[in-house]
């Protein structure tokens, strides 16, 4: 169900530090970073996630929440289904080759802010 989830932090150095020690006790390690958010877990997989929120306002600190998709259509319907009850709709449904191949999601903000996804790891590109 839940694919991968992030928090805020108020420092990121200082929690990435934090994370390190912490998740590598429990043999997970930093497997990507971009500066302003990295995730853990096993290599091609990050699970958890930490943003810096230093910059944003303490109403703007979402949660960010992925949910398992199982293909494709399934991160349409999400979308679709979102839309219906009201989400704002942050990222498009679309191929997210950053990530890593077969990456397609969609983003959304829930009623209470939240980041919302729906993620697939199944994507192949068409060619």
């Amino acid at each position: 169900m839940i694919d991968h989830l992030g928090i805020n932090c108020a420092d990121l150095d200082t929690s990435k530090t934090f994370y390190d020690r912490v998740l590598g006790a429990l043999g997970h390690s930093r497997v990507m970073d971009f500066g302003v958010a990295c995730g853990y877990g096993v290599e091609g997989h990050p699970g958890f996630w930490l943003s810096s929120y230093a910059d944003m306002p303490a109403d703007q600190r979402e949660v960010h929440v992925a949910f398992e998709a199982a293909d494709v259509a399934a991160v349409h319907a999400f979308h679709e289904a979102a839309v219906a009850a009201g989400a704002e709709v942050l990222h498009e449904p679309r191929a997210w080759p950053e990530y890593h191949p077969g990456y397609y999601a969609v983003f959304v903000r829930d009623l209470d802010g939240n980041n919302i996804e729906a993620v697939t790891h199944q994507y192949v590109a068409a060619g």
